[in-house]
């Protein structure tokens, strides 16, 4: 086996970097090609930030993306203390071991092992236990920074999921189910489906309405989103994810949808009435319409 291994939220452009030299390595090597990954997050059992922590991918879509890349296999760890108390030299032994390991791929900013070894540290144990090292480079985004999840995850919250695409290399995707909701949008002219995530640690973008591509049905459509707590209805309303489709009125509750994010149109604002949001939401209809 050729290996990397982390966490790879999101699985960035950064992380496609090392991915593509795997899939490449093993190719050449006449070797398969390996990513060793972590379920849950190892902030969620350290404590550390867990509160706020949320996911660029679910455990499936991270998996789905990894093979798309061409990887041959995908070994998920179950993260714990004790798997944590682990030294760079203990888990790079248990990867020789367990899957024959000879070759190990080490990201720019990769960190291993209970005293979070750096990367220079962890190739020189892994030159010293006998493996092949093959280091790879940062990655830049066109903003000037280090691409990495946590600057992804800024900008996700900061409404800024074309920043964030262009360092994930795809649009932003939120998967759920479609909820029962107060049905105020039909009496309005804009009807929306109410979307519940899947998986509660996924990230959902900061507060504002969007432009998005919808599947559901089995179709591929457009319409508008509108993240937030609807400010113009009531005060202290939870935070909903609403999205209008354009051109399509069918009953699809209790169905799957997914909801990807192409650009954010404004920020959530109160309106005096009804029908001002109204008249907003047909300026917000059009907007989108000519970026389509």
């Amino acid at each position: 086996m050729v290996v990397a291994t982390g966490f790879f939220d999101g699985v960035h452009v950064g992380h496609r970097l090392v991915i593509e030299q795997l899939v490449k390595a093993a190719a050449v090597r006449g070797d398969e090609s390996m990513v060793v990954t972590f379920w849950p997050h190892p902030r969620n059992v350290l404590q550390k930030e867990a509160r706020s922590l949320r996911l660029l991918t679910t455990l499936q879509e991270k998996k789905d993306i990894l093979s798309g890349l061409g990887v041959d296999h995908v070994e998920v760890m179950q993260f714990t203390r004790e798997f944590s108390d682990m030294t760079t030299e203990d888990y790079l032994r248990m990867l020789m071991d367990r899957f024959g390991v000879k070759t190990v791929l080490i990201g720019y900013d990769n960190r291993m092992g209970s005293n979070a070894d750096g990367a220079d540290q962890v190739a020189r144990t892994a030159e010293s236990l006998g493996l092949e090292v093959i280091r790879t480079d940062m990655v830049t985004s066109e903003l000037g920074y280090a691409v990495s999840s946590t600057k992804i995850r800024e900008r996700l919250e900061a409404g800024d999921v074309q920043a964030a695409s262009a360092m994930l290399g795809y649009d932003y995707t939120l998967h759920g189910v479609v909820i029962a909701g107060n049905r105020l949008g039909r009496t309005i002219g804009f009807p929306t489906a109410n979307m519940q995530v899947y998986e509660p640690l996924k990230l959902v973008p900061g507060n504002g309405v969007y432009f998005v591509k919808v599947e559901t049905l089995g179709r591929s459509l457009f319409g508008m989103c509108n993240i937030g707590c609807r400010p113009t209805v009531a005060s202290g309303n939870a935070r909903t994810i609403e999205t209008n489709i354009f051109g399509f009125d069918e009953d699809i509750y209790g169905l799957d949808m997914n909801v990807t994010f192409i650009a954010k149109i404004r920020d959530e604002i109160r309106f005096d009435s009804l029908d001002a949001l109204r008249r907003q939401l047909e300026i917000d209809r059009d907007l989108c319409l000519s970026l389509l």
